[in-house]
C-alpha cells in the first residue's frame, strides 16, 4: 500500500529536503506541504494523508495544537513529530496531543523513511535521544508505579523472561523492527511481544513502557 504523507514545517528549505527524501521511496507519496499549523489541519481534511511530518514550532497554531486537532478527528492521520533538540519540553505535550512518534531532524534519510513506515503501520516510534529526554523528565515526577513498590514488582512479575527482555529493549528506544533483528524473530512476533508487555504492565503507550523499564532498573541511564 502506498503511504500518503504530508509535511508541515515553516522552514521551506527543510520541507524541500524532506520532499526529496520521500520521493526516493517507492511506497511513499507526498500529498502536500505547508508552513503553518492551520494550513496542515486544512490539508489533512482535503488530502487525507496517512502520516504527517510535523514541526513543533510554527506560525498560526503550533504543531502541538495542530496535532491535537488532526488526531482528534475520526480516521485522522498519525503524526510523526520532527524536533531539533532531544530535550524539547514540547515533546511531552505532543505525546499527550496524540503524536505517534518523534524523530530528530538530524536523522538520516533512511531513518526518516523507516520512521514513516513504522507509524503508518500503527506503531509508536521514539528516537532514542528523544526517549532519554522523556525518561529524564517523567522520572522527576511520580506518574507511574515504581519497581520496589508492591505494585511495580507485581506488574514486573507478570512478564516472562522474553517479555522482560523486550521491555528492556523498548526502554532503550528500539523500534519493533530493531527488536526483531536483535532477537532474531519475526517483526510481527516482536510487535505481539510489545503489545503484551504494554498490557501486562498497564502502560498506555510506548512512552510509559519506556519510563517503567527505567524505573525498574532494566535500563541503566
Amino acid at each position: 500500500m502506498t503511504i500518503r504523507v504530508a509535511i508541515a514545517d515553516d522552514d521551506a528549505l527543510l520541507r524541500a529536503g524532506l520532499a526529496v527524501v520521500l520521493g526516493h521511496a517507492a511506497d511513499l507519496e507526498l500529498v502536500g506541504q505547508v508552513g503553518d499549523g492551520l494550513a496542515v489541519v486544512d490539508l489533512c481534511r482535503t488530502t487525507r494523508p496517512h502520516v504527517v511530518l510535523m514541526d513543533v514550532r510554527m506560525p498560526g497554531i503550533d504543531g502541538i495544537e495542530a496535532t491535537r486537532r488532526i488526531t482528534g478527528s475520526p480516521g485522522g492521520p498519525r503524526v510523526l513529530v520532527l524536533t531539533t533538540v532531544a530535550d524539547d519540553e514540547l515533546v511531552m505535550d505532543a505525546l499527550h496531543a496524540g503524536a505517534s512518534g518523534f524523530l530528530l531532524k538530524r536523522s538520516s534519510p533512511e531513518q526518516l523513511v523507516e520512521a514513516v513506515r513504522t507509524v503508518a503501520a500503527g506503531e509508536a516510534l521514539l528516537d532514542s535521544a528523544v526517549t532519554q529526554s522523556i525518561v529524564e523528565r517523567v522520572l522527576r515526577g511520580a506518574a507511574s508505579a515504581r519497581c520496589g513498590s508492591a505494585e511495580g514488582d507485581r506488574l514486573l512479575s507478570r512478564l516472562t523472561e522474553r517479555e522482560r527482555e523486550v521491555l528492556r529493549l523498548v526502554g532503550e528506544g528500539l523500534s519493533n523492527h530493531e527488536i526483531a533483528s536483535l532477537l532474531v524473530i519475526a517483526e510481527s512476533t516482536a510487535k505481539t511481544h510489545v503489545k503484551r508487555v504494554l498490557s501486562k504492565v498497564g502502560a498506555r503507550d510506548r512512552a510509559q513502557a519506556v519510563v517503567f523499564a527505567h524505573r525498574c532498573g532494566l535500563v541503566h541511564r
